[in-house]
């Protein structure tokens, strides 16, 4: 069984999307904890009455800003489930991952081949404090193994590999050691995956917390172009000090990466390459009315759709992560149907309508950090002022190490 688990600022998107596959006969209400009944007079179900359960939390809230848990559950397409037995599937997952006094409403959809389980609850509790949330994917993963046994599940398969393959995790901070975790998803990243292009390549790391940013241009009549490597936060904002790529080994730098897009380029133009990723887009396009029914969708499938906007609200670009192939790619690469422009025309209405908003498939607001970084990325001085920060850091770490090593020897 995989957990996804997705994140957001605006817990009513989530409640949304369930509601109206509920409506349309695509998902049933299993369940709810600590909520009102969610359906209206008419027996349909009502957001607004889902809403009221959880404006108490959101209105304690202190300084959350992504105050949604949202977790799609898959059982394997072998496994024959009763109802009864998912939702005691449900109710265990959440007592243990923390969220067992949380309001939550847990969903069956059958929208597509397999059932599986939609539930949307708060990262907030009832005084308005954040849930712990240290090593959520990985206690995820461990909660959904001991289902898997105790429940006589098949082992998860299909889906998985993400989680399988070696190097390919999210960066933590916390846990220390930042340059040995991004050095590890960084050519992990370039085994398992093809991107012909930067912009390509940076989205596909920042799935994976950890940043890319460009270095090129003159310094004192010479020419320079390098690459700087970082941490993300979960929520998509820069942290602890950025490091040159020459630190981590010539295959992860500048000369290495163009090579590395020549070939992805020349193994995407083969015949038939895009033609899988570009049908399952087609479908979700072809049966979803919003953006966020559609990213969900394809999220179901191992793909995710990372969109940007801008302060309009408008769509102005879009990549796909392939994660069962391993393709990046930007729309414009799939063709005309796939550009930004076909998926604002597509959903112009929900852009109008709800502004500018972050779920787990657009990309994360910038940090005033990350601007300032986008603004030297275009002035040349800005660029060769960043480069100098970080020899600048690099070098003050090396004289400490010495400095220690010296007062060992005294």
């Amino acid at each position: 069984m995989v957990a996804n688990i997705r994140t957001g600022a605006t817990v009513g998107g989530a409640v949304r999307y369930n509601e109206e596959k509920v409506n349309r006969g695509q998902a049933e209400v299993l369940f709810w904890n600590r909520m009102l009944d969610p359906f209206d007079t008419a027996g349909r179900m009502s957001h607004e009455r889902c809403m009221a359960s959880f404006e108490p939390f959101l209105q304690a809230n202190r300084r959350t800003t992504n105050t949604v848990f949202h977790v799609s559950l898959n059982p394997s397409p072998e496994d024959r489930l009763t109802d009864e037995q998912l939702g005691e599937i449900a109710r265990e997952y959440m007592e243990r991952m923390g969220y067992g006094e949380q309001p939550y409403i847990v969903f069956k959809h059958r929208d597509i081949a397999r059932e599986h389980l939609h539930i949307v609850s708060l990262r907030i509790d009832r005084d308005g404090r954040k849930l712990p949330h240290d090593f959520e994917a990985r206690r995820s993963v461990e909660i959904t193994r001991d289902l898997e046994q105790k429940y006589g599940l098949h082992p998860s398969i299909k889906g998985q590999e993400l989680q399988d393959r070696e190097g390919l995790r999210k960066v933590d901070y916390q846990k220390g050691d930042v340059k040995q975790q991004v050095s590890s998803t960084v050519r992990s990243c370039l085994r398992h995956y093809r991107c012909a292009s930067f912009g390509e390549w940076r989205t596909l790391l920042e799935a994976f917390n950890v940043s890319a940013e460009e270095r090129t241009g003159t310094i004192d009549g010479r020419d320079y172009a390098g690459l700087i490597y970082g941490a993300l936060t979960d929520d998509g904002y820069g942290i602890g000090t950025p490091f040159k790529s020459s630190r981590i080994g010539k295959d992860v730098g500048y000369e290495a990466l163009q090579r590395y897009y020549e070939r992805s380029k020349t193994a995407l133009k083969e015949l038939g390459a895009l033609d899988g990723l570009r049908g399952k887009i087609a479908d979700g396009m072809a049966l979803c009315s919003s953006r966020t029914e559609f990213c969900e969708r394809l999220h179901d499938k191992g793909i995710d759709a990372v969109f940007r906007l801008n302060a309009a609200g408008r769509i102005y670009g879009v990549t796909f992560i392939d994660h069962e192939q391993g393709i990046v790619a930007n729309g414009s690469l799939l063709g005309r149907s796939f550009s930004a422009n076909a998926f604002e025309q597509q959903f112009h209405t929900e852009t109008k309508s709800l502004g500018v908003t972050r779920n787990a498939s657009e990309q994360t607001p910038f940090s005033s950090k990350e601007l300032q970084r986008m603004d030297q990325s275009i002035h040349p001085l800005g660029a060769i002022l960043e480069l100098a920060d970080v020899q600048a850091s690099e070098e003050q770490s090396q004289q400490q190490v010495k400095r220690k090593r010296r007062r060992r020897h005294m």
